[in-house]
């Protein structure tokens, strides 16, 4: 075997070799993707699984609060929304807008019955409870008051703005010291959004939820507008899958069950 041939036999083992290993590379990779995307892809149908219920939550509500001031639920759930909305910013801008009131939507005048608390109510249904910490700035008052239970002087220690009103007091002495002083405190509170037309179509098929009327109009029912299973391919290979999501019925939701 003379050195050519070995030559071209030693470069023939090189790009096999090479081979192999840009082979083994391609699989590595392969076999992440394998694992990783189809894992994304639950993920997504996860997500806009609780995003298209959170939508039938909230029409399920708008439709409680269309029947609390107009007496009867309404099959349109645009509707529905637009004049749940419209009586809350009318409490906006006017606290005293309860009882029988009128209002113009579309160029159609009719009246509605806002109770008491509409307002409280509907921005915690329409709303994420939230918590913050806020840092309250204050100053420490030591007084001297004279306390007729004692028949002596006394000090309390009082916040600076309730000063005035022992200053006030004929039993008030003297202020001792003034101290600022500052403490976190945690606030309870809701973020509060509008509900809009967009809740009122599934993110996926987006088409409009299915809005009926059950027990002769006493009930409602919000239905997902899926019949069939949706089918969308991801790299080919993969799919997105989406079922049907449910419904809620007189407020029963079936993904409680």
């Amino acid at each position: 075997m003379n050195d050519q041939t070995k030559i071209n036999i030693n470069t023939k083992r090189k790009q096999y070799s090479d081979l192999l290993e840009l082979g083994i590379v391609f699989a590595f990779l392969f076999l992440i993707i394998c694992i990783y995307v189809p894992r994304a892809i639950w993920d997504e149908e996860e997500i806009f699984e609780n995003q298209s219920r959170f939508h039938m939550e909230n029409m399920y509500d708008v439709q409680s609060f269309y029947k609390s001031i107009m007496g009867e639920f309404d099959p349109d759930g645009l509707w529905a929304i637009k004049v749940v909305s419209s009586v809350r910013d009318s409490l906006t801008g006017d606290s005293t807008y309860l009882g029988e009131q009128s209002i113009t939507l579309e160029n159609k005048t009719f009246s509605v019955n806002v109770p008491k608390g509409y307002d409280i109510e509907f921005d915690t249904t329409f709303g994420f409870p939230m918590t913050r910490r806020d840092t309250i700035v204050d100053t420490t008052v030591t007084v001297v008051m004279f306390s007729e239970e004692l028949t002596r002087n006394d000090t309390s220690y009082i916040q600076q703005k309730n000063l005035s009103k022992f200053i006030d007091d004929s039993n008030f002495v003297s202020i001792l010291e003034q101290v600022p002083t500052q403490r976190v405190e945690v606030v309870n509170y809701y973020d509060s959004y509008m509900p809009d037309s967009l809740m009122y179509f599934c993110p996926v098929s987006e088409k409009p939820y299915l809005v009926s009327l059950k027990d002769e109009g006493n009930a409602v029912r919000i239905d997902s507008p899926i019949e069939e299973t949706i089918v969308r391919r991801r790299y080919t290979v993969f799919a997105f899958k989406a079922n049907n999501h449910g419904f809620i019925n007189d407020g029963s939701k079936s993904w409680d069950r």
